[in-house]
């Protein structure tokens, strides 16, 4: 169904035209989403097609030749390139991986991203712990061994949801971790309070505050 922002978009148009626009967008969506098991089987004849369903089902064969796996992995479409990504593990390298990741656009929200399936080394993590993106930022605790400076950086950072995802870190020092207990995003602090190696004092403390 489209979101209540198209509908939103849309007000104006008598109820005839709406019907039809709606229904129209909504073939489309699921014409996005098809994926088709012949065309996997048989996929030369789909990779230049105009319709991203086409190109995403012959992006699920295991058998393409190597400059097709490129093109798709280069594809204008998110979908088709995380498709083809997850079909030719071996012809992803890590610059693929995190330039697949950095382009991924679901169709509808999700947690999952391309970085769970194809881990980024260490050193692209830590290059990625000062990225003007902070989703591609929420990558860098990812590094078990991410620098202290660093971590500590992202635990200041201007974006909650790295504030949130850092707040996670077992190797985040103590006072950055009960800073974060007082942070303005309530989801901030809560995850604060989760890690398990918040200091003893303060764990006492949220107990107290809780009657427990």
């Amino acid at each position: 169904m489209p979101p209540l922002d198209w509908l939103a978009n849309h007000q104006d148009l008598d109820d005839d035209t709406l019907e039809r626009e709606l229904m129209g967008e909504i073939a489309r969506a699921e014409l996005r989403a098809l994926r088709l098991p012949w065309v996997a089987a048989d996929p030369l004849p789909y990779v230049d097609s105009p319709y991203i369903c086409f190109r995403a089902s012959a992006a699920m064969s295991d058998h393409l030749p190597a400059p097709l796996v490129a093109q798709l992995l280069d594809d204008g479409e998110s979908s088709v390139r995380t498709t083809m990504a997850l079909h030719a593990r071996d012809q992803t390298d890590p610059d693929t991986a995190e330039r697949i990741d950095r382009t991924y656009r679901p169709a509808k929200r999700v947690r999952w991203r391309p970085a769970d399936e194809f881990p980024l080394p260490a050193d692209v993590l830590r290059r990625l712990a000062t990225d003007p993106d902070p989703r591609m930022r929420q990558l860098a605790p990812r590094d078990p061994d991410l620098p202290v400076e660093s971590a500590r950086r992202l635990a200041a950072d201007p974006d909650h949801t790295m504030r949130r995802t850092i707040a996670t870190y077992p190797r985040l020092p103590a006072e950055d971790l009960t800073r974060l207990l007082a942070d303005p995003s309530e989801p901030v602090a809560a995850t604060a309070a989760a890690n398990p190696n918040l200091p003893p004092a303060h764990m006492h403390q949220l107990f107290a505050l809780a009657g427990l």
